[in-house]
């Protein structure tokens, strides 16, 4: 009698083989991935990281209004104690906020840089304050209560806003609120440009 050797692999399979059974048919249920969640850029926005549409929603519950007219502001009645002060711009409304700790403080009209002047976006601090102050720039023009925050010269500073865009550059607020902030606000103040 004569013996075959089986190779190893072929026993393998042979052996799996025989051993096969069947499943059940069993519906498989899609699993779907959960709703992404975070941080959802705002409508007409091209940055932001909330902090503009979050002022514009205080501005409505502090002053009771969901506008400012050109040239215009509204200020709180008292100005809290404690809290860091912090601005926010918000290029889309043409609008800039003060806050003082959680509470908003101010809010006014502005008339940021224009087409080709833009008003940089991000996160920027207060550099330097001059309470009179002229562009070296443009004409020895007057910027009272200039407040820099950036190295080429931009900042915030008094002047007459139409309620749109039309500086070479930096946020022009009313007078009399640009006098206020001036009083706010210390050199390393943060200040919010978002639009």
């Amino acid at each position: 009698m004569q013996r075959r050797l089986v190779p190893p692999v072929a026993a393998i399979v042979f052996a799996l083989g025989a051993c096969t059974t069947s499943a059940p048919d069993v519906p498989v249920a899609e699993v779907k991935p959960p709703a992404a969640t975070g941080f959802v850029m705002p409508e007409g926005y091209r940055w932001s990281r909330g902090d503009a549409p979050a002022s514009h929603s205080a501005m409505q519950a502090q002053f009771g209004v969901a506008t400012i007219s050109p040239n215009k502001y509204r200020w709180a009645d008292t100005v809290p104690e404690e809290g860091e002060v912090r601005l926010v711009v918000d290029l889309k409304e043409q609008l800039i906020y003060a806050w003082k700790g959680d509470t908003l403080v101010g809010a006014a009209s502005i008339s940021s840089g224009k087409e080709g002047k833009e008003t940089p976006l991000g996160f920027w601090t207060i550099e330097s304050k001059h309470k009179r102050y002229f562009s070296r720039k443009y004409d020895n023009a007057p910027m009272p209560y200039f407040q820099r925050w950036d190295e080429f010269g931009i900042g915030v500073h008094g002047g007459h806003n139409p309620g749109y865009p039309a500086s070479r550059g930096c946020v022009r607020v009313p007078e009399q609120f640009a006098a206020k902030l001036f009083a706010l606000t210390a050199k390393g103040t943060e200040v919010t440009i978002e639009g």
